[in-house]
């Protein structure tokens, strides 16, 4: 018998989660100028990183033979004073993601389930299936979450709930209200794992003051990253934000140098350049306004969204369309993985980046739309023939 065939069945059966496509892929493929190439498939921050945090993380290399500390205490302390929590309430991640794993390692097991919504980030799944649970996807109200629906699908052997807020890939966002009110009526006994990778994006007045409610919520487990706003996705670095005991388990199976003394450098200094975030969010405001006024003018859908990044449909041959962005050197993100095959998803960039997005496509569907005309008129004149003869 093969080695493979004696993993669990539940791991065999992963579909491994798909990042977006990287400029040095597309450039390989397609034999193109890596200068020429826009990534607007991840997220990331297009004004870069903090640069507090580049700044530490260049002092922090003349160290890198030394392992880090796993304690992360440095950290651990600037978050501490920023959230107003104690350090034994933090628990640091190789990016978010980590910690999302970290939480189903410690909560879930085979026989046990986890709810999550339909069009929610991929990882939920799939940390879910990694421990033998069951995952219950619960359908999506106007590609968001459905909180009164999540709820009633919560069974006796349900452990967490994952609730992304903002949703990635739809951008959507519950009210605070709404929140509140599920965490009052959830099980005390289901953890609820309330991802806010994109927390920074928000407008202030809009803003859940969610940290508050950990003092009432000992089954909230609060997951944020500086992947995004802060530009660190390279270095990867999350945290989670939860209840000591919570926190205490997921320290246990934790591993002890999980985030690297580069990211923690980094972090902390990002911490303190409030000046880069404020610019980060004013450029996403501006940029998204761009997107969505040309999305309009092209007769385009798309999902509203609260994040640095907006899903839109695109009726017809979605292969094509992004086929013909990648060919144009614009890398979007498709998302038929998410049930959403008439979508892709496009992150906001600089004013250059998005103005040649909105170029590219006005160029893809207009491809797209005679390829499809011409298809049309074949299958008209064949018809035609056919019934002729």
């Amino acid at each position: 018998m093969n080695l493979c065939d004696l993993a669990p069945e539940y791991i065999r059966s992963i579909s491994p989660y798909q990042p977006g496509k990287p400029i040095s892929e597309l450039a390989r493929e397609m034999g193109m100028d890596e200068r020429s190439i826009i990534k607007l498939a991840s997220n990331e921050n297009p004004l870069g990183t903090s640069p507090l945090a580049l700044e530490a993380m260049t002092k922090a290399l003349g160290e890198v033979a030394l392992y880090p500390d796993g304690s992360g205490f440095e950290l651990k302390a600037a978050l501490s004073q920023r959230y107003g929590v104690s350090s034994d309430q933090i628990v640091l991640g190789n990016g978010s993601n980590d910690v999302l794993e970290l939480a189903a390692r410690v909560f879930l097991k085979p026989g046990g389930s986890a709810v999550f919504s339909q069009h929610a980030f991929a990882v939920y799944p799939l940390v879910t299936q990694a421990v033998g649970a069951t995952g219950i996807s619960v359908r999506a109200y106007n590609y968001g979450h459905d909180l009164d629906a999540m709820l009633d699908a919560v069974m006796p052997e349900t452990r967490i709930v994952f609730i992304a807020n903002p949703n990635n890939p739809t951008g959507t966002l519950l009210p605070a209200a709404e929140l509140l009110r599920f965490l009052e009526r959830v099980s005390p006994d289901v953890l609820v794992v309330l991802d806010e990778a994109y927390n920074e994006y928000l407008p202030a007045d809009i803003k859940a003051d969610s940290i508050s409610w950990l003092k009432r919520f000992p089954n909230l487990l609060i997951t944020r990253t500086f992947s995004k706003a802060y530009g660190m996705a390279g270095v990867r670095v999350g945290f989670g934000l939860a209840h000591p005991d919570v926190s205490g388990l997921m320290n246990r199976v934790r591993q002890p140098f999980n985030v690297n003394s580069i990211a923690l450098a980094g972090a902390v200094a990002a911490l303190e350049d409030v000046e880069f975030v404020k610019r980060s969010y004013a450029l996403n405001q501006a940029g998204m306004l761009q997107i969505t006024t040309g999305l309009r003018q092209l007769g385009i859908e798309y999902i509203p969204s609260y994040g640095n990044f907006l899903s839109f449909r695109v009726r017809g041959n979605v292969k094509a369309v992004n086929e013909s962005l990648l060919r144009q050197g614009v890398i979007v993100r498709p998302i038929g993985v998410y049930e959403m095959p008439e979508h892709l998803r496009v992150t906001v960039g600089l004013e250059s980046e998005n103005q040649k997005f909105l170029r590219s496509l006005e160029i893809a569907l207009d491809m797209a739309n005679a390829t499809e005309k011409k298809a049309d008129a074949e299958m008209t004149r064949e018809v035609a023939t056919g019934e002729s003869a």
